[in-house]
């Protein structure tokens, strides 16, 4: 069972000799403010990647002297079986999980005057709360343990690429029909609802995030999630989306022309994203910085947009005053697991930057094969950060104003693929076409 591997690698960053324990709780069932609408449960993910239980109301205990594994279950009602379905067995759910302890929940203030730790490492600040209210005596440290855990799913097991594997198979289907649906008219929630068709019938019934579904002045929207719009022809259309396998999540982004052919301003800016997210990729490789792949990403944004008359001045200058930050505001990409946006890219000591254009940067630290990181690089006509730089003396002189103001109602491009950290370079999970010829011969039928 995977989740027994993912133990042993937790525990192997403790001490065994000490009296102590490490406690979570896991999720809940949540509503919609305060009525009966339940939103469908989802694990949290600390909890999942150790118990592999995606069911409410379970506990966790492991003992670090004896290195057991104590589960605490709900003891189910029978309201709760009319209600959910069928009540699983205490025998059901010790072969289901494999603990080494089964327990009911109401069992855990009784457990810790058993164990009678020295320190309890637990998960945050609320989980320390909730230890507190069962036993005030309890020595908690709600600091370690997050980053432990981080450390340990930042570098995946070979089970956990396998889910990440299938998972971006899935997205890579579901995304070529988009592609393939794509046509002047249809709404954004149109392509929403095909894109996930597709990933329900191929067996995944989790969004990994709110997918973003964008055209024409909406796809420089960076978390645009409204996907009512309609579309026109001569618009691009952004997809940002993906879903999740046993929670391990697949994130591709691609752009498009809604009319099936890319205009002159649309190819080049799309060209010149391509050509910084495929230098990227070539450049990874164990030992290099996420931040270094990100400023390579902004040079070639740079001399993109001056060779295609956007921006003016040497190629250093435009990169010495941050000029990049304006047309790509966030970071290149992030590490990607049991969460989208997933732990790991920032260990306990580093501090996120804060020079524009690397200040939203989710990850910086050297990569290690292993980790699992997406690439997004990005072109955006945002007028709320266009229109003061305009305005500002020193940047203003590295825009050409005329050519940039034709583009307010452009919107963006992004492109983003799922990578895994080989010892040679780069696996490439995404399977979806970003080249201009193969879309628009997709696109032609």
């Amino acid at each position: 069972m995977a989740a027994s591997l993912h133990r042993k690698k937790l525990l192997g960053l403790f001490e065994e000799s000490q009296n102590g324990i490490i406690y979570l709780k896991g999720a809940e069932l949540m509503y919609r403010y305060g009525t009966d609408y339940e939103f469908p449960f989802r694990q949290e993910s600390n909890f999942w990647y150790l118990t592999g239980v995606n069911e409410p109301d379970y506990h966790l205990i492991l003992d670090l002297k004896t290195q057991k594994y104590h589960l605490f279950a709900p003891k189910r009602d029978s309201l709760f079986a009319v209600w959910h379905g069928r009540i699983r067995s205490p025998e059901e759910t010790k072969t289901e999980y494999e603990p080494d302890h089964l327990h009911f929940d109401s069992e855990l203030p009784k457990m810790f005057k058993e164990l009678k730790p020295d320190i309890v490492y637990c998960l945050d600040e609320e989980q320390a709360e909730y230890l507190e209210g069962l036993d005030r005596s309890l020595k908690i440290d709600a600091e370690s343990l997050s980053e432990a855990i981080a450390y340990c799913r930042c570098i995946k097991t070979e089970w956990e690429l396998d889910q990440l594997r299938e998972a971006s198979r899935i997205n890579s289907l579901a995304h070529v029909e988009v592609l393939k649906a794509l046509k002047p008219g249809m709404y954004e929630y149109e392509l929403k609802a095909l894109f996930d068709y597709h990933q329900v019938r191929l067996g995944l019934q989790q969004d990994a995030y709110n997918g973003i579904h964008a055209s024409g002045p909406n796809s420089a929207i960076l978390h645009y999630t409204d996907n009512d719009r309609k579309m026109n022809s001569g618009e691009l259309f952004l997809i940002d989306a993906g879903f999740e396998l046993y929670g391990y999540s697949s994130d591709f982004t691609r752009t498009y022309p809604v009319n099936g052919k890319f205009t002159g301003d649309q190819a080049a800016i799309y060209q010149t994203v391509l050509n910084a997210q495929k230098s990227v990729i070539e450049a990874i490789k164990p030992g290099v910085k996420m931040e270094d792949l990100h400023m390579l990403a902004a040079h070639i944004v740079v001399t993109g947009l001056k060779d295609i008359g956007l921006l003016k001045g040497s190629v250093d200058d435009l990169m010495e005053n941050d000029i990049f930050a304006l047309f790509f505001p966030h970071g290149l990409g992030h590490f990607l697991g049991l969460d989208t946006h997933d732990v790991g890219g920032f260990p306990k000591g580093v501090e996120r930057f804060e020079r524009p254009g690397l200040r939203f940067l989710r990850a910086r630290r050297e990569l290690l094969a292993g980790m699992v990181i997406t690439v997004e690089p990005g072109i955006y006509f945002i007028p709320a950060l266009l229109k003061p730089a305009l305005e500002d003396g020193e940047k203003s002189a590295f825009l050409n104003a005329v050519n940039i103001e034709k583009l307010y109602d452009f919107g963006g491009v992004r492109i983003e693929d799922n990578l895994i950290i080989t010892e040679n370079g780069i696996e490439n999970l995404t399977d979806v076409p970003k080249e201009i010829k193969e879309i628009e011969d997709i696109m032609r039928g």
